[in-house]
């Protein structure tokens, strides 16, 4: 399998879930302004809509969007817990929160990563909108570990994900007290560290 990714973007999710998975996957980064992969391959040729993250399955597919492929990740490897069991109604509870973050928080970001594009009156529409959702994740975590009590899940690696775009795009995390003390717990992990790593995201030796 690859794993199209880059750096810092949504792509970060299904890279955490394979190094704490254990899945063999080659990580292939992708500059996504000009839509040319590390290899110089056209992108666009292997995902026709241009974006990451993209899973290159063993026979040929290409799975997209993020959700389904945290899914895919997870079920290669059931016993690490990463998902609970397809048919479950605990799955139907995973979906639901995958899709809140989908919807919710990291669709939200993108009027303030263009604000001149977007303009004011919609930045700050969606300035609202993460504050609602961050505060409803905020009280959900206040006396949780993982958004889940079985552990540590896809839906962790897709937040904790989505949480690091705060600075980046100048929206202030810290009235949020569970939602901080959570992203610095998941940053712990060593997987996730790992990931950050291959990502040039943390520097190998201070980590």
């Amino acid at each position: 399998m690859k794993l199209y990714y880059t750096p810092g973007v949504c792509s970060l999710a299904p890279h955490i879930v394979i190094k704490e998975a254990g899945i063999a996957c080659e990580a292939v980064r992708v500059d996504l302004k000009n839509k040319i992969t590390e290899k110089g391959e056209n992108y666009l040729e292997i995902a026709e809509r241009g974006g990451v993250p993209a899973l290159q399955l063993d026979n040929g597919e290409i799975l997209t969007e993020s959700a389904a492929i945290l899914q895919y990740l997870a079920d290669l490897k059931p016993e690490t817990g990463l998902a609970p069991e397809n048919g479950s109604f605990a799955r139907v509870r995973l979906q639901e929160t995958l899709n809140f973050i989908a919807t919710e928080i990291h669709k939200s970001h993108w009027p303030l990563f263009y604000p001149e594009q977007a303009g004011e009156k919609a930045c700050e529409a969606y300035r609202q909108k993460l504050n609602k959702a961050y505060g409803f994740m905020n009280k959900r975590l206040q006396e949780k570990e993982y958004l889940f009590d079985t552990g540590f899940t896809v839906a962790d690696a897709y937040l904790f994900t989505i949480l690091g775009w705060s600075r980046r795009v100048k929206f202030d995390l810290s009235v949020f007290s569970a939602l901080v003390a959570y992203q610095t717990r998941i940053a712990d992990r060593p997987q996730v560290r790992a990931a950050m790593i291959a990502e040039g995201l943390l520097d190998r030796e201070a980590a």
